[in-house]
């Protein structure tokens, strides 16, 4: 746990960064600028490394074959995550049953959003403190270390019926019905991702040693975020990041890249390029999991960069627990020698933290749970 002039230090109240809403990123602009803004420009020992970085080597896990139940392969797979969760939290997922035709078309829709001009994009404007809509940057919650992207996201829930179209009426009631078949898609992208994501739970859970079921039935009501991520080209890449430093505070992320690179891990004490891999999903645990496994699986911590020549695109789904779902590590990860190390908390109050009071990195659980313990939830 950090100490508390730390987690102080880093905390960021989005009610004094008013200053920021004066600077506008306007892709379609500065993607051909030379002189880039100063708040995107980080500082020298957090700059893209001058060399590209080694590819990380992470054996892809064949979801279909893990899923047979052939007890070879159920050996193998739980054997290969539970070896990458304990070391980084990062892994690949191949033959995982998502149709091609739905993963490009999800990818050919951030083309038809981003591609607009600005005032159409702000339609969706993320409100200040929410984590859904459009998000040219962080120019309106940050002064400083600026990421070179924008984001849409939308809030999927796999409750039904309540919730059975949320995505699809998000998209319209924020755009309008020339959106319908933008909404249909990542309606149906987000249905089958939030599948994907309970089939890698049943191979966490064995993977854990608390069997199949467990951590697939938390989840199976999971109330979750969608984002799509636009890095446009950059003329400096060589000074800005698209993503800085970071580890996810949810629970776990399935990613899909496009084929232009720029995804890295920090392993072994230096960073790592991931190659892109259409064929595959990119999977990587998040702080919530982190506290479900008691510290034996690790957050991933993660950065993309950008470059002067094409736009990267991701698509990430990031899985959530339901709104009153507590956050606890079942008991068979507690024992004398491996105590309990995070507190008790429900989802929706580290998504407010995340949101209102810190900005995500590599130290986000240590003071979400300082900020926990201070406030007396």
């Amino acid at each position: 746990m950090i100490s508390s002039s730390h987690a102080n230090a880093t905390m960021h109240d989005e009610t004094q960064n008013e200053e920021t809403t004066s600077l506008v990123f306007d892709a379609l602009f500065l993607q051909n600028n030379s002189n880039i803004p100063q708040q995107f420009i980080w500082p020298e020992g957090e700059k893209p490394c001058t060399e590209p970085p080694p590819p990380l080597h992470v054996p892809p896990i064949d979801l279909n074959d893990y899923l047979s139940g052939d007890p070879l392969a159920v050996s193998n797979a739980t054997r290969l995550v539970n070896q990458a969760c304990r070391k980084h939290g990062f892994f690949l997922v191949v033959n995982h049953g998502i149709d091609s035709k739905l993963i490009n078309e999800a990818h050919k829709n951030m083309d038809f959003f981003f591609e607009k001009p600005l005032v159409e994009k702000e339609r969706a404007k993320r409100k200040l403190g929410d984590y859904c809509g459009y998000a040219s940057s962080f120019t309106s919650r940050f002064s400083c270390n600026l990421p070179w992207k924008e984001t849409l996201s939308f809030r999927y829930s796999a409750e039904v019926p309540s919730s059975e179209h949320i995505v699809q009426s998000y998209i319209l009631n924020v755009m309008g019905q020339e959106y319908t078949h933008f909404g249909n898609v990542y309606q149906k992208y987000c249905e089958e991702m939030s599948k994907l994501s309970l089939k890698v739970m049943e191979l966490l859970g064995e993977s854990l040693g608390v069997g199949r079921a467990y951590f697939r039935e938390f989840f199976e009501g999971n109330d979750s975020i969608m984002r799509l991520n636009y890095y446009p080209p950059c003329q400096k890449p060589d000074l800005t990041l698209g993503t800085g430093p970071h580890c996810d505070p949810t629970s776990l992320t399935i990613l899909h890249q496009d084929n232009v690179g720029g995804l890295e891990v920090f392993v072994d004490e230096k960073w790592h390029s991931i190659p892109p891999n259409t064929n595959a999903f990119v999977v990587n645990i998040g702080d919530t999991f982190m506290v479900m496994s008691n510290g034996t699986y690790k957050s991933c911590l993660h950065r993309a960069v950008v470059n002067s020549r094409r736009p990267r695109k991701s698509l990430a789904f990031f899985l959530c627990p339901k709104k009153d779902k507590i956050v606890s590590p079942p008991k068979e990860l507690i024992t004398r020698n491996v105590p309990r190390k995070f507190p008790d908390f429900t989802w929706p109050v580290f998504l407010e933290f995340t949101q209102k009071h810190y900005r995500a990195d590599k130290k986000t659980l240590d003071a979400f749970v300082h900020w926990l313990l201070h406030k007396g939830y």
